[in-house]
């Protein structure tokens, strides 16, 4: 018999949750993107589709869409839901901007996502390295979209500048849960900091580039949350004046990550998506299986930004 409890996101089957219906139909398989995986790893970049397992990899590899994973695959940060190694980082590539735009091009990208591990061991938390990768991929690309997804460097307001400064299309950083499940979820982390990241974000780009810059930001759903803590949080977002809202459900990586209190159904994301709105967003994203990356040129679009 199932167990129910009054928290969002939790319905326990024997113990466990079951993968439900509506998550294993639309998942895919990658046996048709060997070439292109090939060609990634060949490269020696690194993709957040691959190294966090991604469920939606082939969907966006195929619809000329990739998130490209800078300053390596160790992070210094261990958070609760990713599977990404934790440790000591190695040195910058110094090479890594320019062989990123190099690889948009041989893979005829039409939109770039940029993300990174959390290194706080670097003085501006990698800040430089995502500018100088964007403007690299600007000068190679033209005309096509930039993404960044950055950490919260800390709080540093003055990276957030340099980052916003190099021109992206779209300004993410995921607040990733709702503030009481930090703790477990996101423990480097704090919720009001990542808010004045993207607070920061937006009057700066609003004052450089006007209506059109836009930012955003992602919430996992099913770790545990309540809906009126998920009201707070949107209505928090909306105050920091963030433009784009995904809403997806959390998927463990591996056995070592958090476990899945409750598989979130589709119309469940509907009404909640429809709730989020209602607050100011330019755009709610919400499924089972929408990530912060997913569809990023579709989202881009919806919100008027140029893409090749």
């Amino acid at each position: 018999m199932a167990r129910f409890s009054k928290r969002v996101g939790r319905e326990v089957l024997d113990g466990h949750p079951r993968l439900p219906e509506w998550i294993t139909k639309e998942r895919v398989k990658l046996g048709g993107l060997h070439a292109m995986k090939k060609d990634l790893r060949d490269s020696h970049l690194h993709t957040v589709c691959e190294e966090a397992r991604c469920p939606n990899r082939t969907h966006c590899f195929t619809h000329g869409t990739a998130t490209f994973l800078l300053m390596g695959e160790v992070c210094t940060r261990a958070c609760g839901f990713c599977s990404i190694q934790s440790g000591k980082p190695r040195l910058l590539d110094p090479q890594e901007p320019r062989e990123t735009a190099e690889r948009v091009a041989a893979l005829n990208l039409r939109f770039a996502v940029l993300t990174s591990v959390n290194r706080d061991d670097l003085p501006d938390g990698g800040a430089a390295h995502f500018a100088d990768t964007v403007l690299a991929i600007r000068r190679r690309n033209p005309g096509v979209g930039v993404e960044v997804l950055v950490p919260d460097f800390l709080g540093d307001l003055e990276a957030v500048a340099r980052v916003v400064a190099s021109g992206p299309s779209v300004f993410n950083h995921n607040t990733e849960t709702v503030p009481s499940l930090y703790p477990e979820v996101r423990p480097a982390g704090r919720f009001e900091r990542s808010l004045r990241v993207l607070a920061h974000a937006k009057e700066m780009g609003k004052a450089l580039y006007g209506e059109a810059f836009r930012t955003k930001s992602g919430l996992m759903l099913g770790l545990g949350e309540t809906e009126p803590e998920l009201m707070h949080t949107f209505e928090a977002l909306a105050k920091a004046h963030v433009d784009i809202l995904t809403l997806g459900q959390y998927l463990r990586p591996t056995r070592h990550q958090l476990p899945v209190k409750r598989y979130v159904p589709p119309e469940e994301f509907a009404e909640l998506g429809a709730k989020a709105k209602a607050f100011g967003f330019q755009t709610v994203y919400a499924g089972p299986l929408v990530r912060s990356s997913f569809n990023a040129h579709e989202v881009a679009e919806m919100q008027g930004i140029s893409i090749a």
